[in-house]
């Protein structure tokens, strides 16, 4: 198999590539940003008293965790109107597939945090939401955070799945570069390089923050 990467050059990039890592980047911050606040919500459902607010909370996580994420994709494309477009889809399902996931994160790093640090919040005086919001969620934020970016990654990757709908993302870039150009084994082999180096430089910098995290503790 002959391998000529040679016809790639910034103008070939600049017309097809980037304006899919733009959507794509686009797409991970609003989805780890929806995520993880729709997912917060989520956990504090789930450690609520009130035990409807935790059936609800449940069902949700649990049903989104157990479909793929491809058919998601397709349903929220399919059952939103007409005209919503692909790209606008995508920035749903992934808002509303990844909080799922983040809020069993979350979950976790409130879990984590001592009950003592919860009486002494009502000890002062503090109310439920106060607690959270002052004592409870920032330790559990610090906490958590490496793997919330960890979740993040994957986020990335998964991003290219949106190609189902038509959306274009990096992948679509580098598919369509290597279509119009004729080298679509190049293309997608470059497309898999890149995938790789943002990946592989972003799970460095995660293994950085957490030796960060481990000495301030």
């Amino acid at each position: 198999m002959n391998l000529d990467l040679s016809f790639y050059n910034w103008e070939l990039i600049s017309n097809f590539v980037q304006k899919g890592f733009l959507f794509s980047l686009q797409l991970t911050l609003v989805a780890m940003i929806g995520g993880i606040l729709l997912g917060t919500v989520l956990a504090m459902m789930r450690l609520s008293s009130v035990k409807a607010l935790q059936w609800v909370s449940a069902g949700y996580v649990n049903g989104l965790r157990s479909i793929p994420l491809l058919m998601v994709i397709l349903w929220v494309f399919l059952l939103l109107p007409e005209g919503i477009g692909a790209e606008r889809s995508a920035l749903v399902t992934f808002t509303l597939f990844e909080a799922a996931y983040y809020s069993e994160i979350m979950r976790a790093g409130i879990q984590s945090i001592p009950r003592g640090q919860v009486y002494a919040g009502q000890a002062i005086g503090l109310s439920y939401g106060q607690n959270m919001r002052f004592v409870i969620l920032p330790q559990a934020f610090r906490n958590m955070l490496p793997v919330l970016l960890t979740q993040t990654i994957i986020l990335f990757q998964d991003t290219s799945l949106v190609y189902v709908i038509g959306a274009y993302d990096l992948f679509k870039g580098f598919e369509t570069a290597g279509k119009t150009m004729g080298r679509p084994v190049e293309a997608y082999l470059a497309a898999a390089v890149v995938y790789f180096v943002i990946c592989f430089a972003l799970s460095q910098l995660v293994k950085r923050l957490q030796k960060k995290i481990a000495i301030v503790r």
